[in-house]
């Protein structure tokens, strides 16, 4: 099987790219060639998909799956599948961010999403660019177009650091603040399982959109920050703090609390997506246990998250330890 990899070296381009190799496929990854390494035996072209005939390395090539990740203008999306048309399938790497707001809870592939276009050049809307991305991508390649509308992804890798940071958080000790309820239904999916997903219909030929998550209530935050716990090994005691004193004192969720959206936040429906049809489809996802487990012993081999590779800086996620003892001393006084 030959795959291409447009990109390779980030978060979820680099899982693919490493799957690929271990299923014994051709892989050859297209980029810039200025971030990161690549696993041996991969070949590498080099090019800049913005540039003016920078995709001129692809030219005459056909590959049987075709993989993209690009967040950016959604005309990056649709030069390169219009060149690549020859390639047997298509998968472009979307976001559930795509739907159009309001947005309810069990949200399917069915709804709408945010207006845009296959030939915008615009980069500054991550939700205009995924919704153009996948139309480009369909416009090209029809029903051999796969729109992998991924969920919250976490995972060994992980490039924004939302489960790093619990990990490291827990790691330290001592009395960490824990946003209730323990029970609050968390939804997302590992990396591994996105890829494996991904992989398999885009060989079988499947097309359409899919809500690439975990079932709503796969985890909780209880058990989630409990696997943290046992992962670390570390002496910390989990503060379970309701929601309201939380917001009250500004704490953003999702940002300052990792992963944590509480209930009836205008976003809770990031968690609870429906997934009917990407179940039915094949997906099947790990026990949170392997996914913080994992994360844990590939962030204590590598140290610290990496940078996101060609994409600009976000802002670092995580609550000052100082909010955090002032929450704790106030809710939780000794």
């Amino acid at each position: 099987m030959r795959l291409l990899m447009l990109g390779g070296t980030g978060f979820v381009g680099s899982a693919i790219v490493a799957e690929g190799v271990r299923r014994g496929w051709t892989v050859t990854i297209f980029n810039r060639g200025i971030h990161g390494p690549i696993p041996p035996g991969v070949h590498r072209l080099r090019g800049d998909r913005t540039a003016p005939g920078g995709l001129a390395e692809l030219a005459g090539g056909a590959w049987d799956v075709v993989v993209d990740t690009w967040d950016g203008a959604p005309r990056a999306v649709r030069d390169a599948a219009t060149l690549l048309r020859p390639s047997g399938h298509y998968a472009y790497v979307s976001s559930g961010s795509v739907y159009a707001p309001p947005v309810l809870p069990g949200v399917g592939e069915e709804s709408a999403v945010v207006p845009s276009a296959a030939d915008d050049t615009r980069d500054d809307d991550y939700a205009r660019c995924k919704a153009g991305g996948e139309l480009a991508a369909t416009e090209v390649f029809g029903e051999r177009a796969l729109l992998v509308r991924a969920g919250l992804i976490l995972g060994p890798g992980e490039d924004i650091g939302r489960l790093p940071w619990w990990l490291h958080r827990v790691a330290r000790g001592g009395d960490v603040l824990a946003p209730g309820p323990a029970d609050l239904p968390v939804q997302y999916v590992d990396v591994r399982d996105l890829v494996a997903f991904t992989l398999d219909r885009a060989v079988e030929g499947v097309g359409g959109a899919f809500n690439v998550i975990s079932r709503p209530g796969h985890t909780t935050m209880g058990e989630l920050l409990a696997e943290a716990v046992a992962a670390t090994g570390a002496d910390a005691r989990l503060r379970w703090t309701d929601p309201e004193p939380i917001l009250a004192a500004g704490v953003e969720p999702w940002n300052d609390l990792p992963v944590w959206i509480p209930p009836g936040h205008e976003y809770r429906w990031l968690q609870e997506r429906g997934v009917e049809k990407a179940y039915a489809a094949g997906l099947t996802c790990r026990p949170v246990a392997d996914t913080v487990g994992d994360t844990w012993r590939w962030l204590d081999r590598v140290g610290a998250v990496p940078p996101r590779a060609g994409r600009p800086v976000r802002a670092s996620v995580g609550l000052d330890p100082t909010r955090e003892a002032a929450l704790l001393t106030a809710h939780h006084p000794r």
